[in-house]
């Protein structure tokens, strides 16, 4: 079987940040992958479950709320890896193209106070594994040390 793109990225080079993952064309429509890198794959610890669920219920609410990327926001949700974040969205976009609205989605999960929208039984297969706190202080990290002073080197994939 052909590789898939993704398992190309040099694992050991890559660091936090927001990269275009891939492109794909559905008709005339281009889909935009993206990578929301929050930790540094097999050099920091892997974000446990209940902060990542947290997380993708608050990015996933303010995302499909959001008056611009709502309508564009196909999927937001944890890798596998429990690194990071994919986010899906209907347009052919740049990674710089959206840190804004990631930054103030972030500034969202930092600030958020409350009940996590959707985590009751009748609306969440496993709605008792969240962790807000832990969820503020990743969104708070990736805050100050990725979106606030974001560059190239966030921004595009390592070199194989």
């Amino acid at each position: 079987m052909k590789q898939i793109a993704s398992f190309t990225i040099d694992h050991m080079k890559l660091l936090p940040g927001v990269y275009v993952s891939r492109k794909d064309a559905i008709g005339s429509e281009t889909i935009t992958t993206f990578d929301i890198r929050i930790t540094r794959p097999n050099f920091e610890p892997v974000m446990n479950t209940g902060e990542m669920h947290t997380i993708e219920h608050l990015a996933a609410t303010y995302l499909r709320n959001h008056q611009e990327y709502g309508p564009k926001t196909i999927y937001f949700g944890p890798m596998g890896c429990r690194t990071g974040f994919y986010l899906l969205l209907g347009g052919d976009y740049a990674s710089k193209d959206i840190v804004p609205v990631l930054t103030e989605m972030f500034e969202f999960i930092r600030d958020f106070e409350g009940d996590i929208p959707g985590a009751t039984a009748i609306n969440c297969g496993n709605y008792s594994d969240m962790d807000l706190p832990k969820a503020k202080q990743y969104a708070k990290h990736f805050l100050d040390t990725v979106l606030y002073v974001i560059d190239e080197e966030h921004l595009i994939y390592p070199k194989n």
